[in-house]
């Protein structure tokens, strides 16, 4: 698919709304991120006066072939579709928080290895009941990858549609951090043993051991495209939100990137479109270990560390007030001559 993402760079504009910024009642720069997220969202909206409308996580799940062997996972596969059904009766981490800071949350089954029957609430884009085993084949095949693109970037237009302006993902998928652990190799250059975390909690001969499995995959495939990387070690719910992250950008979406499976898409995003990086917003840095080592590779700083790292769009939705606070100084806050307070000479 194409996707075309126009670059925010509006020199003018930028230049207004730092004027706007620096005139409200306060030292230059004393709301320090705050400023920065103010102006970043006002050019991708091109205007000095950004809204926040519906605030969305969209949670993509997948299953892994690789995790089928419980090699690199301390969690059973089956794991995946009991959280699924956790967050349908609105029992995790993500519903929680969603409802706390009215949060708009939609489910995906992206290809879990479960047939959930129609299972209200959930948003049925299965592609396959989870992907094949890396160690032995390529995780999708071409069609399954670009299908898995394309219905990412379906739910996102169809969000769009219904009001949203701002989006986060999130995702589940036992095995997923293995996955995110081959793309962030291949694309930031990094040798898969220092992109290697604990996961679920793995303690360190487990890790030793996961990557030592994961470095013999990688060995047996290098790409020289980023979807045939994304084709051969990814995840039905990765692809989707590379789709899925695309159009949000595309669609002029503030996007809220979470944790460590979030960026690894966004890795593979960025590579085909680098213009995504201006509509993106980096919620947290993860406990997974080769997150901050991906952040560094964006040249991006994250809004919060609190040691998070469950996934689910969680950092997302923790970070959102302080996007919503950001927007509320520079609409409402008072500037220097609408409160007869005297500025700098």
């Amino acid at each position: 698919m194409d996707f075309h993402i126009e670059s925010i760079s509006n020199p003018a504009l930028e230049k207004k709304i730092q004027a706007k910024i620096d005139n409200k009642t306060k030292p230059i720069g004393a709301l320090g991120t705050l400023e920065k997220i103010a102006l970043q969202i006002g050019m991708i909206q091109n205007t000095d006066h950004p809204k926040l409308s519906k605030p969305t996580i969209i949670v993509f799940a997948g299953d892994h072939g690789i995790a089928k062997k419980g090699e690199v996972n301390p969690y059973p596969q089956e794991v995946t579709a009991q959280m699924v059904y956790n967050f349908l009766s609105g029992g995790a981490a993500i519903n929680v928080i969603c409802k706390q800071n009215n949060i708009n949350l939609k489910i995906v089954d992206a290809g879990v290895d479960h047939d959930f029957d129609h299972s209200i609430g959930l948003i049925d884009a299965k592609i396959d009941f989870g992907t094949k085993n890396y160690q032995e084949t390529s995780a999708m095949t071409a069609e399954q990858c670009n299908t898995a693109i394309k219905k990412g970037s379906e739910i996102v237009t169809e969000t769009y549609h219904d009001g949203s302006n701002i989006i986060g993902f999130g995702e589940m998928g036992i095995g997923n951090t293995s996955s995110a652990s081959l793309l962030m190799s291949f694309f930031t250059k990094i040798p898969i043993t220092h992109c290697v975390g604990s996961g679920t909690g793995l303690d360190a001969e487990a890790i030793q051991v996961k990557q030592k499995i994961l470095a013999e995959a990688y060995s047996t495939f290098t790409p020289s495209k980023p979807i045939d990387m994304l084709m051969y070690f990814g995840g039905f719910e990765i692809a989707m939100m590379v789709g899925a992250m695309l159009r949000a950008a595309a669609l002029k979406m503030t996007i809220i990137i979470d944790g460590f499976i979030v960026t690894a898409a966004l890795l593979v995003a960025h590579s085909l479109y680098p213009e995504i990086l201006g509509y993106c917003i980096f919620a947290h840095t993860s406990g997974e270990q080769g997150h901050h080592k991906m952040l560094d590779f964006l040249e991006k700083e994250p809004l919060i560390n609190l040691g998070m790292r469950l996934g689910e769009g969680t950092g997302a939705a923790v970070a959102y007030p302080i996007i919503v606070s950001s927007i509320r100084f520079l609409n409402t806050m008072a500037s220097f001559e609408s409160a007869g307070v005297s500025g700098t000479e």
